[in-house]
């Protein structure tokens, strides 16, 4: 095999089990909690039980293939240190591929679904008993990958950020962002909740619940509203909307969706004393701070993620 690798990168999430024993400090709290609340515990521990299940065959790649083994939480994605003789490979759901992604540049990631029955797994393409066939073709040089596209924003103070699916400009809470937004040679000032910027990866999820909901809310009103673009994961044109704009004596909604073609950039200048923040993925700890004086420029990134399919 090749010698191009020398480590797995196992990344894993918690489940929600993990989670909620964290939180009340034993299983049987959390039980207590979940069924007083009139849910389904047991629905947790058959997740877990399955995640756990999904591991278990993972644990011995390194023996199998010959490769050193490093398994952590996503937590730890920001601070991990990914070498470029790492292959990743990540367990657990769509989210976590997208979480990844930013963080590992040109490394191949290996995504496995850990329970086909209970997540689409859109991005997931893998069974536990597949991947290590998988990564052995990676390290053939035999894989079919794919090079995904990503958004990224750029701050005037040179901060940066990666996006999988989306990127959200705006503020932290429930009050309206403000901001001025530019593209194409238009600009505006405008209130909102928020900006949202999707890849064709995103275009499926977050995105894909704004036109729906604007789709509802037209027919409500005896209109009709279009669908969300089809981009593939490699098309490098970006999609971006604002949210709920609100029009007023100093706030407009004249640049309120549209696409930006390869090369092309959304500026955002925030008007915001306090509580703005960017983030990407839906990931809100990870967050850049988005206060008066910081302009954003939104394009398409020059790195890709690089998913390993077959």
């Amino acid at each position: 095999m090749s010698t191009e690798f020398e480590k797995i990168a196992l990344v894993t999430r918690k489940t929600r089990l993990s989670q909620l024993v964290e939180r009340f400090n034993s299983r049987a709290q959390a039980r207590f909690y979940i069924e007083h609340a009139g849910g389904d515990f047991a629905d947790y521990v058959r997740e877990d039980d399955a995640y756990r299940r999904a591991l278990e065959p993972l644990t011995h790649l390194d023996a199998e293939l010959g490769l050193k083994l490093h398994p952590f939480d996503r937590g730890f994605l920001p601070t991990y240190l990914f070498s470029p003789r790492d292959v990743v490979l990540t367990v657990g759901q769509d989210g976590l591929v997208a979480n990844a992604a930013k963080y590992v540049g040109a490394q191949p990631i290996v995504a496995v679904n850990p329970e086909p029955t209970r997540f689409d797994g859109v991005l997931l393409p893998f069974q536990p008993g597949q991947a290590r066939a998988a990564i052995a073709r990676v390290l053939e040089g035999r894989a079919r990958t794919r090079a995904v596209t990503m958004a990224e924003v750029e701050l005037n103070d040179g901060q940066r950020l990666l996006a999988f699916n989306d990127l959200y400009l705006g503020s932290a809470t429930h009050v309206s962002s403000r901001y001025r937004i530019a593209v194409d040679g238009r600009s505006e000032a405008q209130s909102s909740s928020g900006v949202l910027v999707s890849t064709g990866a995103g275009s499926t999820g977050w995105l894909s619940s704004v036109f729906e909901m604007a789709a509802a809310v037209s027919s409500f009103a005896g209109g009709s509203a279009g669908r969300p673009p089809s981009l593939t994961w490699e098309d490098q044109r970006l999609v971006y909307v604002v949210r709920e704009p609100f029009v007023s004596k100093h706030s407009q909604a004249g640049v309120v969706a549209g696409m930006l073609e390869h090369g092309r950039a959304l500026t955002v200048e925030s008007l915001m004393p306090d509580g703005g923040v960017i983030f990407s993925d839906g990931v809100e700890a990870d967050f850049l701070k988005f206060n008066a004086g910081a302009t954003a420029r939104v394009h398409a990134a020059q790195q890709r993620a690089r998913l390993v399919v077959g």
